[in-house]
């Protein structure tokens, strides 16, 4: 499979070991690319929106509710499924990140088959 036939995700996290771990769960299959801030994925977004988003909640500037917002209120982008992951998975975090737009939770630290059969699953919709 070529690159050009690969889902593009977009892993977004203030992190690095976190983005290391996620890219490294869906490289194989997926072309992956990375943002350490809010602002930094939506310059990326806005370049060309990706076939899905991983987006951390808690990070400094603009948490990751605020980017799924915007990234909800773009025309260009508002179909693109979100998957949040976080290490709050509290009924309230998850009930933001839904009025927020967001498709899916993961809680931190991540389960790898379960990130694979998320991802498979929103790019299936």
């Amino acid at each position: 499979m070529t690159d050009t036939d690969r889902a593009t995700l977009l892993v977004v996290d203030d992190a690095p070991e976190n983005i290391q771990v996620l890219a490294g769960i869906l490289s194989g299959d997926y072309k992956v690319k990375v943002a350490k801030s809010g602002e930094k994925a939506l310059e990326i977004i806005a370049k060309g929106a990706p076939d899905l988003i991983l987006l951390d909640v808690i990070m400094p500037g603009m948490d990751g509710y605020e980017v799924c917002r915007r990234v909800k209120a773009d025309p260009a982008s508002a179909a693109v499924p979100v998957v949040f992951v976080s290490g709050n998975d509290s009924a309230d975090d998850k009930a933001q990140g839904e009025q927020a737009g967001g498709a899916g939770f993961l809680h931190k630290p991540v389960d790898a088959e379960q990130v694979r059969e998320t991802v498979r699953a929103l790019l299936q919709r």
